[in-house]
């Protein structure tokens, strides 16, 4: 090509592919997504990586040691004071079966194997030996309130948040504790931490947290963020959402205001006690490149990979609540949005002051460069005649905002977030055309379809379907009757639409019939009537329609359906 000779070269080039295809196609022939899954998902990953052009080399300057004192200095609490034990009298029965422990090693999935050596498929495939001895290990530690030594230290395996990482701040840190350590921690969130917080406290709220609790999703949080903006918007010309983000907030709780907050929950001292000895002396040490640094000592963090992790966050963000009357807070994990009506705009500094009083208390650092702020105003007149105040200092104003995974712009439409998903979905295309060229079985292809791209156009559907304009939905269909054609998924595939309604269905049903639902508490109970009137498919009292509070958001699309 060169020299010129650009048809030779074309037809170089055309037999050069047709070679690599062929070669590639004897890879993946025999790849079979519901029989050997581990393996065919493995060479999926292959392939989205040699797409992707990602490099795994390590970053010359980033070394195991360096690392871990990069997450030691952020585990660490200059004002770290050991957390109190409590004495107890109380002699505590059993906490867990044989029976128990043999179906909790008996059911035990491939995960990563903590420092002692201890794998899990050794403890699944020996679990009828090993569930007395491990039983009574279980039930002893509980009894007294402490936690082995040996499963106080964890090994963290750094997990590149961005594609070239170059420095140990650009690596997540994931601590992984012995086997017998994490089955052990989610037999106690299970049996001791869920059911107590589901009562109710005084200065705790567990209602607005929205992850690391039976039925909590992104989908739940967004639902209850976007009708909480609705309903506001009803009475108000205008709403405010922050944004907020705190910096390296798993790696840095204070331990002292947890275990003051979990004294305040209705569990027994023996498992008070558990908990603050799971804190207290913990260490870490980091494996990178094959090589692993010394042990640093923690004196902050939940520890995450942990199983008792995720609810301490939880439990440490329970007293973050607004300071004036009808402002709200809605929390997922540490992503937290702080909702002011327009009628208590000038609280917008005092809500926000009160939140770094509280990340100050907790040893946590709100940061203001990367948190943000949107303004979604009221339909019709009143809300583009309204005039708006100036942004808060130090945060960012903007008119589309990306809550959870979902763009969500200032106009309450879901056209930013469906001109994202035709990018994301179009360019996976390339993917399964890679994947078909190297041969993968059509009813593979149709399976790593559903997995990566129809669960990406599926993802919190019932939070934003509803906003979606008509022009919204057709591009929806166009795409996937695109992707019928070129037989990536199968011919009798639902409409969007249908898909959409399925999926609402599913959470609806869902919220009716469990008590503890996250979203219950946005429904009332019909009070019953003396009158024979039609039966509904459900027993929840009507929300009234507003211009705001319509047939776009998920709770009142499902109690309106099929009502009359």
């Amino acid at each position: 090509m060169r020299a010129g000779r650009i048809e030779q070269g074309e037809a170089i080039a055309n037999r050069i592919q047709k070679a690599i295809t062929q070669r590639s196609s004897k890879w993946m022939r025999n790849l079979d997504t519901r029989n050997g899954v581990k393996d065919a998902w493995a060479k999926v990953r292959q392939v989205v990586r040699d797409c992707n052009s990602s490099s795994d080399s390590i970053a010359g300057e980033v070394t195991a040691q360096k690392l871990n004192d990069h997450y030691a200095d952020i585990s660490t609490d200059t004002e770290y004071r050991v957390p109190p034990m409590k004495a107890t009298v109380v002699e505590a029965e059993d906490s867990v079966t044989e029976i128990e422990v043999f179906l909790m090693l008996d059911r035990l999935k491939a995960t990563a194997t903590g420092l002692d050596g201890i794998p899990a498929w050794f403890l699944r495939l020996g679990a009828p030996v090993f569930a007395a001895p491990i039983a009574l290990l279980f039930n002893q530690a509980i009894k007294e309130g402490m936690v082995p030594s040996q499963w106080k230290t964890a090994i963290i395996t750094p997990v590149p948040k961005v594609k070239q990482p170059e420095q140990p701040s650009d690596y997540r840190p994931i601590s992984i504790t012995p086997v017998l350590s994490r089955t052990l921690e989610r037999h106690i969130v299970r049996t001791y931490i869920y059911p107590a917080i589901q009562r109710k406290y005084t200065g705790l709220n567990f209602a607005d947290q929205y992850a690391f609790r039976p039925t909590g999703s992104t989908a739940a949080a967004l639902i209850a963020l976007l009708h909480t903006v609705c309903a506001m918007l009803s009475s108000n010309s205008y709403v405010h959402v922050f944004a907020l983000d705190f910096s390296k907030a798993f790696d840095s709780v204070r331990h002292q205001t947890l275990m003051e907050k979990v004294a305040k929950l209705d569990i027994t001292d023996n498992i008070y006690n558990w908990i603050a000895s799971f804190l207290t002396g913990h260490m870490h040490c980091t494996k990178y490149g094959n090589v692993t640094s010394s042990v640093a000592t923690v004196t902050a963090s939940i520890i995450q990979g942990s199983g008792i992790g995720p609810p301490s966050y939880l439990i440490t963000a329970a007293d973050l609540r607004p300071t004036r009357a009808g402002n709200d807070i809605v929390k997922y994990a540490d992503d937290t949005y702080l909702i002011i009506p327009a009628a208590n705009s000038g609280s917008c500094a005092e809500e926000l002051n009160n939140i770094q009083a509280w990340a100050s208390n907790n040893n946590l650092k709100l940061n203001c460069s990367k948190s943000k702020e949107i303004v979604f105003r009221a339909r019709g007149g009143r809300g583009k005649t309204a005039q708006l105040p100036s942004p808060c200092e130090g945060i960012e104003r903007v008119d589309k905002l990306t809550i959870l995974g979902v763009v969500v712009n200032s106009r309450l439409t879901a056209t930013d977030h469906v001109d994202g998903l035709m990018s994301t979905c179009s360019s996976l295309l390339y993917l399964m055309r890679v994947l078909r060229n190297h041969g993968i079985p059509e009813i593979s292809l149709k399976d790593v379809f559903t997995a990566i791209v129809l669960s990406r156009l599926l993802y919190c559907a019932p939070a934003w379907s509803g906003f979606c304009t008509a022009a919204d939905r057709e591009r929806l269909e166009a795409f996937l009757r695109r992707c019928k054609r070129y037989g990536y998924c199968d011919q009798n595939t639902p409409r969007i639409s249908e898909l959409f309604n399925d999926a609402d269905d599913v959470l609806f049903q869902s919220v009716l019939h469990r008590p503890n639902h996250v979203l219950q508490y946005l429904l009332q109970d019909r009070e019953p009537t003396q009158y024979s009137m039609r039966s509904r498919s459900h027993t929840k009292e009507l929300i009234q329609k507003t211009s705001n509070l319509n047939n776009s958001h998920f709770l009142i699309r499902l109690l309106y359906k099929d009502c009359y």
